[in-house]
């Protein structure tokens, strides 16, 4: 198996295409081959003049925490920040790609849709169809398998850096087939090629292919916490600390004011009330060293995976959340977070990371979970239906 990086690198044409070009290089850290060495040493290495980097969120070399703005650096070549002090740094300044030819895109996504990567794909993207620079995603598997499917989309409205487009929260694409679903489905017509990975099933977890796992930001740091993320990432629209400033991000969930035995109870309750497989629970105790209740000790809950095949995270994350409502039904300590969140005043932050308000409204309302999920199922098929023709690698059955 080999990754659209080590493709690229076996390609002589386009190799050669390359050296002739003014090339541009959008990644971070995860840009390596198997044996760890990073795609700008080893372009520039073949002869590839790189004129420009530009960096995602937490920066190329992914050292800044979730919405910390990241300044232009300077490491040989000239480094663009895509994460800066306010929403318009998220977007490229046409200025920046109008005087390249090519822009290689080589970053890992998770699989969910909050991960901001995968919008600022998009954002590059609709920039460079005004500039007619050619895009080049150089693919790499997505990491929690190409067939599960999760969610919901995102309504009009409701649009944000972690739900800048209408996919599903976890949507089995790879960063390649999702460039041309932004072309082909939602009409973003910029110069795309896909450089896509070779010998790669859909099926496949990244720890079952030979590609090694980099963690791809600050707090995602193992396989397993990617599994989890497309439903814990929702404590982040709460007042709760999701994990972060601890070892076991997204895997801890609490605060001080919480009483663990009761919340692991809730929480084991409705797992089963919500059919939840694949998770277990256990009363926990930490303290974060930084971000929400640093310094203070929190109680709540871990999250254990146990078969990542029979998880459905967003399931999980919505069990999570209803637990803490059950366990603080008159919002005396619980609440929705309502400071800015990725730039963004209104709505707030759960029901940008949902894409609408419809799941808060619903566990605020009482509606079981397995009727929420109901309700959206028609528009996963929809999804599913309009992704399968930007579809590189064979689908098999979904389950």
């Amino acid at each position: 198996m080999q990754s659209g990086l080590e493709m690229l690198l076996s390609d002589p044409a386009r190799m050669a295409r390359l050296k002739g070009a003014r090339v541009g290089l959008c990644c971070n850290h995860t840009a390596v081959d198997r044996r760890l060495d990073h795609a700008l040493e080893l372009l520039t290495g073949a002869g590839v003049v790189i004129r420009r980097v530009f960096g995602p969120e937490h920066g190329v070399d992914a050292t800044a925490q979730d919405m910390v703005g990241v300044e232009g650096q300077d490491s040989g070549t000239a480094v663009v920040s895509l994460y800066g002090q306010d929403e318009a740094s998220l977007h490229p300044d046409p200025a920046t790609l109008a005087d390249l030819d090519i822009l290689l895109f080589d970053i890992q996504d998770i699989g969910a849709r909050y991960y901001t990567y995968q919008a600022t794909l998009g954002y590059m993207m609709e920039v460079a169809a005004g500039t007619g620079t050619e895009i080049w995603v150089l693919d790499r598997p997505n990491p929690i398998d190409g067939i599960s499917l999760e969610g919901n989309l995102v309504r009009p409205g409701f649009e944000s850096f972690v739900s800048a487009y209408p996919l599903a929260v976890r949507h089995g694409m790879t960063m390649g087939e999702l460039g041309q679903y932004f072309r082909t489905v939602l009409g973003i017509a910029a110069p795309l090629q896909v450089i896509p990975c070779k010998g790669w099933s859909r099926d496949q977890w990244l720890d079952e292919t030979p590609l090694p796992w980099v963690y791809p930001s600050p707090n995602m740091p193992t396989l397993d916490t990617a599994a989890i993320y497309p439903g814990l990432c929702l404590i982040e629209g709460t007042n709760l600390s999701e994990g972060r400033g601890t070892t076991r991000p997204f895997h801890l969930v609490g605060a001080p004011w919480v009483d663990k035995r009761e919340l692991c109870r809730l929480v084991r309750l409705g797992a089963l009330d919500a059919d939840l497989r694949g998770v277990a629970f256990r009363a926990a105790t930490f303290e974060p060293r930084f971000q929400k209740y640093a310094g203070q000790v929190c109680h709540g809950v871990e999250i254990l995976l146990s078969e990542r095949r029979e998880l459905d995270a967003f399931r999980l994350g919505l069990v999570v959340l209803e637990a803490f409502l059950r366990l603080d039904p008159d919002k005396q300590h619980f609440a929705w977070r309502t400071e800015t969140y990725e730039f963004v005043d209104t709505p707030i932050a759960i029901d940008l990371l949902c894409g609408s308000a419809e799941a808060r409204v619903g566990l605020e309302s009482r509606v079981p979970i397995a009727d929420l999920l109901e309700r959206w199922r028609p528009e996963l098929e929809t999804f599913a239906e309009a992704r399968e023709a930007c579809l590189i690698y064979p689908l098999r059955a979904e389950r």
